[in-house]
Parts: structure tokens; sequence; C-alpha cells
């Protein structure tokens, strides 16, 4: 999807919180503090290739390196590029200042909630674009939830204006600063 086709779908989005949502999500990946600190896992049927992609587009042509993401597999071959080699031992190493973006479909799997919540433990910040997962959304700082049938946005199009949002390089106004900080001290979304 080009800038031009995402543009689009923020219009056809405009006032229906879609938007909003994920820039909001696209601004926090930007809390990461140094380049390969913002680690980006799936499940094991579904990695998360296409974000990681756009993710770093996106950090190349903002001049934002902290963009730059880990692509975390759950079984990455052993003849791999090193880049395409980190598997999940590395969410264990997660530590303050980096950032697990957890992106997919499906139900996340328990091992996969258990690397989640000891990252958080460490001080790791937990983000998440799911199909609706309470368990992982209750560990994620902040999340949003793409509901699979019916919804004005696919899962798809959730990724693209969330790694879109991410590399904007616009000034936030002092309100947004303030809602953004008081967003910050108040503690995760609790998705009723």
């Amino acid at each position: 999807m080009d800038a031009a086709s995402v543009s689009l779908l923020r219009e056809v989005l405009a006032g229906s919180g879609w938007v909003e949502r994920t820039r909001e999500l696209g601004l926090a990946l930007r809390a990461t503090r140094s380049p390969g600190g913002l680690l980006v896992v799936g499940s094991p049927g579904e990695e998360p290739w296409h974000v990681t992609a756009h993710l770093d587009d996106e950090a190349r042509l903002s001049g934002l390196s902290q963009l730059a993401p880990t692509l975390v597999r759950w079984a990455p071959p052993l003849n791999a590029p090193p880049h395409l080699r980190i598997g999940l031992d590395r969410l264990r190493d997660a530590q303050r200042g980096e950032t697990l973006f957890v992106v997919t479909e499906r139900q996340t799997p328990v091992p996969l909630l258990e690397r989640v919540d000891d990252a958080r433990r460490t001080g790791a910040t937990i983000l998440a674009l799911d199909g609706g997962d309470p368990e992982l959304e209750s560990l994620a700082h902040d999340a949003i939830a793409v509901p699979g049938e019916g919804a004005p946005l696919s899962f798809d199009g959730a990724q693209h204006l969330v790694s879109t949002a991410a590399g904007e390089t616009r000034r936030l106004g002092l309100r947004e600063r303030l809602a953004r900080l008081a967003d910050r001290i108040s503690g995760p979304r609790v998705n009723d």
C-alpha cells in the first residue's frame, strides 16, 4: 500500500476512531530508545513480515533509527542471514527502553504470553495489534484489537496505518503532548 492509498484509507475512516487509535499506537512505537530495540513478533503460523518491512522503510525514510525493527521468529532457520535468525530467546533479554510489538490476528499462544509477561516485568514496553485477545491486551501497555468480521478496517490495513503513523515526523501540539503524558501516567488502557 503506497502513501496515497494510506491517505485515502485515513479519509474513509475519518471520524470512526480508527485513525486516531492507529496513530497513537504508531507514535508509541517511537518510544523505543535504540535501533534494533523494537522487537516485532507474531504467532508461530504468522510471522509479521509485512509490518516489519514497513517499519524498516519508515525508519529509513523518516530518519527515526529507533523504528528499525528486529523480527523475532519462532523457529528461525540456522542458515538464515543473521538479521533473520533471531528467535524467541531474544525476548528474554528485552529490557527497559525496548519495545515488544506483538502482531497477531489469532489467539496468542501461551508460550508467547509468558515471554511477553517476562519482557514487561523487565521494563520493556508492550504494544499489540491483534484480533481481540484479552489475555494479550491485559499484558500490553497499549493495544488495538481489529475484529475479523464486519470491521471497517482490515488487519492488513491497520498494520499500514500504524507503521505509517510511526514514521510521521509532524510535531505534536501542546494538547496532544499533554494527552499522551496523561495516558502514560494513568497506565494501560483496558477495553470493555
